[in-house]
């Protein structure tokens, strides 16, 4: 690959977007040139600057004309004084500064209309029936209102936690991405074979690392090759498994803190996956099948590695 079929690339490679075999070419090029180097380099701070960028609202006489235009909405004078206590004018525009009417009593009762009636005889009952109490009742509403606000905020907030635990992990979704192409794409192996001794060699001097390769023929996981990929920022080795007719990936590379805080397993997009420290590496593993299949994998695999270091030791 030359600069040329490179560069239209860097962009997608930047946010991961690129099916693996072209993220591999793309990846190998710039490792040889310097100028397409700090073009990708300049395309990642700049997709992170702009995820990073403040939050602008809109003005709030935009706000106020959307709210008015809407069908069934009340006048833009009505709905702006039933929602927001801020006149406009004939345009549509806020005007802040206006004079405010003598009397308040019609816009107190348009808005006390829109609250429900048990909680507008709750506030009733907490401020009283005086004038001085209606002002207090006034006040009342609005820190009910706000406390209301804050409330349905922080439930959406612990709702999207539980039900998406993993949002804040880019990593996993770099993961069931790269095990999703890999099968659609027909080239999920780079070495076929069943032989650890045939596997584990290809990746010398493709890798920086030598992964551990075991046969979990015996545990019903059996070694069909593996290949070579490219996750969060590094190439890593993927040794493929079969249990039964579902592939298992498992992801391995010189141990990390990729993942950060995320469970040892979760479901993600109908896959499961699971990870775990051993033998100075981090493993990844991720499959279709129930996650039984994954805690089995890990506990033959452990089992082989501890195995393995025990006859060292003694030899």
């Amino acid at each position: 690959m030359d600069c040329n079929e490179a560069r239209p690339l860097l962009d997608a490679n930047a946010d991961h977007e690129l099916p693996a075999p072209d993220a591999r070419r793309v990846q190998q090029h710039i490792e040889s040139c310097d100028d397409c180097r700090r073009a990708g380099d300049n395309l990642r701070a700049l997709s992170g600057a702009l995820r990073a960028a403040p939050y602008h609202r809109a003005p709030q006489s935009l706000r106020l004309r959307i709210v008015a235009g809407l069908p069934g909405a009340p006048d833009k004078a009505t709905a702006v004084a039933a929602a927001h206590d801020v006149p406009i004018d004939s345009a549509g525009n806020a005007t802040a500064g206006m004079t405010e009417p003598a009397t308040q009593e019609p816009r107190r009762q348009r808005r006390g209309a829109r609250w429900p009636a048990w909680l507008d005889g709750w506030l009733r009952g907490f401020s009283g029936p005086t004038a001085a109490g209606g002002a207090t009742r006034a006040a009342a509403r609005g820190g009910v209102a706000a406390l209301v606000i804050a409330l349905c905020a922080a439930a959406a907030v612990l709702t999207l936690t539980l039900h998406r635990p993993a949002e804040s992990m880019p990593f996993t979704d770099e993961l069931v991405a790269s095990h999703v192409r890999a099968q659609v794409s027909g080239r999920d192996i780079d070495v076929i074979s069943t032989d650890r001794h045939t596997v584990k060699p290809w990746f010398n001097g493709r890798l920086d690392y030598s992964p551990p390769v075991e046969d979990l023929a015996a545990s019903g996981f059996a070694l069909q090759g593996g290949r070579l990929d490219y996750l969060a920022h590094q190439r890593v080795a993927v040794l493929v498994y079969r249990a039964g007719k579902h592939v298992i990936d498992v992801y391995v590379f010189p141990q990390s803190a990729a993942g950060g805080m995320a469970p040892a397993s979760l479901d993600r997009d109908g896959y499961s996956i699971s990870h775990w420290d051993a033998a100075g590496m981090t493993w990844w593993a991720i499959t279709d099948a129930a996650p039984d299949a994954l805690r089995g994998l890990e506990a033959a695999l452990r089992a082989r590695l501890r195995s393995g270091s025990q006859r060292t030791e003694a030899g």
